[in-house]
């Protein structure tokens, strides 16, 4: 069942998607949905948006399966057939492979970097042009603390930008989205949320999660820390392609 995003949603999603020109006529895009509160919020969105948006798209989705004990995707299978999207499953033994090849990298940057792989290679088998990734706001703010603090560089996730093949456009449609936002309607809609849909980030302690909280405790004492942080980086998310 599909369930109408309420429009303090909509009206962040559809600035971002406007604003970095993410979405053209006859798009074929894939989302990705990991069974967490922000990609199923999205998929919510996206859906939405098919209804009226000026430019026509089509919309599949695909699932990522790590192989790592507690994730069970079972579920979102028979949710995507009540809505009605096209899906992909795919499953490769990440963590296994990790703890082999990983070097001098964490296991989140490892693991994001192998399902980035899998899914643009869905992209290319199926025909999709562009893929869509569920990042939103405070996800862009710790990437940019982080790219700070541990690598001495001014960078952040990107809203739109190319592919290094040059042949998938990637977007960030909640870009200007809290991930407050995200929850409470994924609270509200009772989505089929899969708890700890990285059961590995949840027992490995992350720099991720000390921005977060780092982050959390500075908006407390200023209200405006976001909407700051958002206009700082503006400038370091644009990367349209042609």
């Amino acid at each position: 069942m599909s369930h109408k995003p309420p429009k303090s949603l909509l009206r962040k999603v559809g600035r971002a998607i406007a604003d970095f020109k993410m979405i053209r006529d006859r798009d074929r895009i894939l989302l990705g949905v990991s069974g967490g509160k922000d990609s199923l919020t999205l998929l919510q969105i996206m859906q939405h948006l098919q209804t009226y948006a000026p430019v026509r798209f089509e919309l599949g989705v695909i699932t990522v399966d790590p192989e790592v004990e507690g994730f069970d995707p079972a579920a979102l299978k028979s949710y995507y057939e009540s809505i009605g999207v096209p899906y992909h499953y795919r499953s490769q033994p990440i963590m296994q492979q990790a703890e082999q090849h990983m070097d001098g990298d964490s296991f989140c940057a490892y693991c994001s970097r192998m399902k980035r792989g899998i899914m643009y290679t869905t992209c290319r088998e199926h025909g999709y042009n562009v893929l869509a990734l569920g990042q939103h706001l405070d996800d862009l703010a710790e990437s940019l603390l982080l790219s700070m603090f541990h690598g001495g560089q001014l960078r952040t996730m990107k809203a739109h930008y190319l592919n290094d093949a040059g042949d998938i456009r990637i977007i960030r449609p909640l870009a200007y989205c809290r991930e407050t936002q995200t929850s409470a309607f994924a609270r509200d809609s009772a989505l089929p949320i899969i708890a700890d849909s990285c059961p590995a980030c949840f027992s490995m302690p992350t720099r991720r999660e000390h921005m977060k909280q780092l982050l959390a405790r500075e908006e407390r004492a200023h209200k405006h820390l976001f909407a700051n942080l958002l206009h700082a980086m503006k400038p370091l998310m644009d990367e349209i392609p042609a």
